[in-house]
């Protein structure tokens, strides 16, 4: 399972522009991950049996992203407690949404439509006032 940030470190338009937080190193993370999202699209409509090795990729990617997040809030001296738990709470739930598609209970489809939606409201709705904090604590 892939456990380290990918190596490119400039957007490729992929992020929305209404989804960028002005934070370079976290809108990179955050470009990666709905691209993980769509590459798992991709691969899984239409196809046959599927391994879940990229599914557990993307979730690995996940805690690396928000252990970074967590690391520049600490450098700039912000308190990260209650983003912390939002960040613990949703790697919780993929978890087990993840664990009931591998036993047949939920299908990917459903999956990666939560994954992307959630990510989708927790930048505009949380990662944008939190970058605006680092913003203003480090200027």
């Amino acid at each position: 399972m892939e456990r380290t940030p990918p190596t490119e470190s400039k957007l490729t338009g992929l992020l929305p522009e209404a989804l960028l937080i002005d934070l370079p190193e976290i809108d990179v993370q955050h470009e990666e991950i709905f691209r993980r999202v769509e590459a798992l699209k991709e691969s899984s409509f239409g196809s046959g049996p599927l391994s879940l090795d990229a599914f557990d990729s993307l979730l690995d990617y996940l805690q690396w992203h928000f252990a970074s997040e967590e690391r520049l809030a600490l450098q700039c001296g912000v308190d990260f407690t209650d983003h912390a738990r939002v960040h613990e709470d949703n790697l919780h739930t993929l978890r087990k949404a993840l664990d009931a598609v591998r036993h047949g209970s939920s299908d990917v489809h459903s999956f990666l439509r939560y994954t992307e939606y959630w990510f989708e409201r927790h930048i505009s709705e949380e990662d944008k006032p939190f970058a605006a904090g680092l913003r203003k604590q480090a200027g």
